[in-house]
């Protein structure tokens, strides 16, 4: 007998949709029976509020990370769990793109640079920031190798896990924790400083902190992809805005603007090249290392995007370029046009963007609208690494607590592979930036400083030790350099130049904290209050450090032990190179050598 049609019909209930369809079946006499089987599917707000569950099919925290033999650490574990994070794998290429060419440009560039400009000069003020770029260069190439091959939660942190010694891995990863943690409501100060540029009534600070809240949560409370987006939007109105600066630059120097008058090199005779000799030199090392932070971040995300092998190289590649064209040029630009001893630069350090000498540099030029648009780009790239900082924090935060090196709570990973309760977290430091009411803002800014710029000199040194220590671990198991999804262009020697200049930074800084410019002109108090303002993030690294080595007691990483396997997405990995080599062979010559550079 034919089944007949029934028509499916569905109710609209007050909370969900039920939709009721009709099933067949024949009873023992073979006439039919009708049931109708009722279906609930979710509305929007129940899914919405599903989502934030943590997926039963996953798991954020395998049990077994510490040993259960005591205060052991279970190395093995540890990688596992890193590799097999929950994370949302969303990022795009165009995502990793636009994060590597203009994720970090922020205060560090459009505000900060003025007080380096102010301490060293426009010469000194070139020279650290192309030494601390050269050195970014071979930090972020050794980081794209290991991370194309081990796109893993936590990344770097990670990697000083496996490859150097768990206890320095706990160390770097709070390190980086704690860097982000303390940059948010850093940057979140500077935008609602900022709008006073355009609040001539002056109204409270903390209307606009709510708001800045509201959107940097926001935007990562939708996921990686959220955040992915978010940045390409960012990313391309600061590169807009750094390459037309960089023509109006141009212009205004050779005399073609507003005011007239050929520039030139004026200003590197009058008032100087130099400032405050070869102590203020040392003390740029500190600020460019603060605006280059955040550059490690595309290696942060590769666990998070849906190919790394084919979208990192690229995104590493375009670093040189963003280093050279972004930083440098811009920068010889403002030593060209605003004078160190302007004081402009020293009103209100790194919140002000009054303080900023691409402002400076265009009201001096004498046009009127260029400033708000500048300031305008400056609040835009303020909240572009907040957004990153609750990005970068959380991830770390997550990638410990799958480790056993944080609380176990923040490892939680909702259904959309979203580290919730570590978002969390870094969300509500941010109410920190509250103390812009407080009359004390200037004081809050400068403790968040010290505990965020010499973090990333202790990271970029890590990342380049661990791919010394895995180039020796990769050797020494048999393995070639063919086998290496992507290969770090300055290699070995590239990373031990990275290695070795942080070293030297840490050591400028150390001498430049103790005995600052016009040491001996103020009290004990004062002195000890820079030293640490300074050099802060170097005792809490140690004490870290020791700890933990001291409570687990855990081995150097030896190369034979290392584990080479674990966290290669891949497994098919020689066949899908060997493939691409004999695809690439097949290239013109202009597209070889376009690749080799982007």
């Amino acid at each position: 007998m034919e089944q007949p049609d029934v028509e499916k019909c569905s109710v609209s209930s007050g909370k969900d949709h039920v939709s009721a369809s009709p099933s067949y079946s024949t009873n023992a006499g073979g006439e039919p029976n009708y049931e109708e089987t009722t279906i609930i599917q979710p509305t929007v707000g129940r899914r919405l509020l599903d989502s934030f569950k943590r997926d039963p099919n996953r798991t954020a925290t395998p049990v077994g990370v510490i040993g259960s033999n005591g205060r052991v650490f279970d190395g093995k574990g540890a990688a596992n769990a890193t590799a097999a994070s929950p994370l949302a794998r969303k990022l795009k290429g165009r995502h990793l793109q636009m994060i590597a060419i203009g994720g970090s440009i922020g205060t560090g560039l459009f505000v900060a640079s003025g007080k380096a400009l102010e301490s060293g000069g426009p010469a000194s003020l070139l020279i650290c920031y192309s030494l601390i770029g050269m050195m970014l260069y071979c930090t972020v190439h050794a980081l794209g190798e290991m991370a194309v091959l081990f796109p893993v939660a936590g990344s770097f942190s990670a990697y000083s896990t496996r490859f150097l010694d768990p206890a320095w891995g706990f160390a770097m990863g709070w390190n980086y924790a704690m860097q982000w943690l303390a940059v948010l409501p850093l940057e979140i100060i500077s935008a609602s400083i900022t709008i006073n540029f355009w609040d001539h009534t002056k109204h409270n600070h903390a209307i606009f902190v709510t708001v800045f809240l509201v959107i940097i949560i926001s935007i990562n409370l939708f996921g990686v992809k959220g955040y992915g987006e978010a940045e390409f939007f960012f990313s391309i109105i600061k590169v807009i805005a750094v390459i037309g600066y960089i023509l109006l630059g141009i212009i205004l120097n050779i005399g073609g603007g507003p005011d007239g008058g050929y520039i030139g090199g004026e200003l590197w005779n009058n008032p100087g090249a130099f400032h405050n000799g070869f102590k203020g030199l040392c003390s740029v090392f500190v600020n460019a290392a603060f605006a280059f932070a955040g550059t490690e971040l595309v290696g942060l995300a590769a666990a998070e995007t849906a190919n790394p092998r084919k979208s990192l190289p690229t995104a590493i590649k375009q670093v040189f370029w963003r280093i050279t064209l972004f930083y440098i040029v811009s920068l010889l630009l403002v030593g060209l046009l605003v004078r160190y001893d302007d004081p402009r630069l020293l009103v209100g350090g790194s919140a002000n963007a009054a303080a900023s000498p691409f402002v400076i540099s265009i009201k001096n030029a004498g046009i009127e609208v260029l400033p708000s648009v500048m300031n305008a780009v400056i609040l835009i790239a303020v909240i572009s690494v907040g957004n990153s900082s609750i990005f970068g924090s959380s991830r770390t935060l997550a990638a410990l607590a799958d480790q056993g090196q944080a609380p176990k709570i923040l490892g939680y990973i909702d259904r959309k592979g979203r580290p919730l309760v570590a978002i969390g977290v870094a969300s509500a430091i941010g109410f920190v930036a509250y103390a812009a009411d407080a009359g004390a803002e200037g004081t809050v800014l400068d403790w968040m400083l010290a505990l965020s710029a010499l973090s990333s000199i202790f990271t970029w040194g890590s990342i380049c030790l661990a791919h010394i220590r895995f180039r020796k671990a990769w050797k020494l198991q048999g393995h070639t350099l063919d086998e290496l999804a992507f290969r770090s262009q300055p290699g070995v020697i590239g990373s031990w130049i990275g290695f070795l200049f942080n070293c030297l930074v840490l050591i400028a800084q150390f001498w430049v904290g103790a005995w600052p410019v016009g040491y001996g002109s103020g009290s004990g108090a004062a002195q000890a209050d820079n030293f640490f303002l300074n050099y802060l993030a170097a005792p809490i690294v140690i004490l870290f450090y020791v700890w933990y080595k001291l409570w687990y007691k855990t081995p150097f990483m030896r190369c034979k032990d290392m584990d080479l396997q674990t966290g290669i997405r891949e497994l098919n990995l020689p066949e899908l190179l060997a493939e691409e080599r004999a695809e690439k062979a097949a290239w013109p010559r202009w597209k070889k050598a376009y690749k080799l550079v982007c």
